[in-house]
């Protein structure tokens, strides 16, 4: 099995410029819609959680570097779901929970797992990592 690349894989890379040019690029020039209100929130697992897993790996709390498996996906899912749709709009005014955005983050995560996991699928690939 392949060590997992926390800081360059393919889809933290990808998220990491896609949420830059949108960010400070699109969303100036654009109205109300999903450019504006939930395509940033696609990136959120393929971009936090490769860095968090390193952390965790340098603290000991992750005992080995394959790439985010599907407990952790699902776990840091909920966790930050909970944390900006439930707990955040509590506490952080004028901001709201939103359900969409969950589908957003949930789009992301299962996108960036299948493909950190693309070697079940495509034998092939397993060695070669963007």
């Amino acid at each position: 099995m392949t060590r997992f690349r926390y800081w360059t894989n393919a889809p933290f890379l990808l998220g990491c410029c896609a949420y830059v040019i949108n960010r400070w690029l699109v969303v100036p020039h654009v109205g109300p819609g999903f450019l504006r209100s939930h395509f940033d929130d696609l990136w959120l697992i393929p971009c936090a959680l490769p860095p968090l897993l390193w952390l965790h790996r340098q603290c000991g709390l992750r005992s080995h570097d394959q790439a985010p498996q599907p407990g952790e996906i699902i776990g840091h899912l909920i966790f930050w779901s909970l944390l900006l749709e439930g707990i955040g709009p509590r506490f952080v005014h004028p901001s709201t929970g939103d359900a969409w955005d969950v589908g957003s983050y949930a789009a992301g995560a299962l996108a960036s797992g299948l493909w950190w996991h693309r070697q079940r699928f495509m034998p092939s690939s397993a060695d070669h990592e963007l």
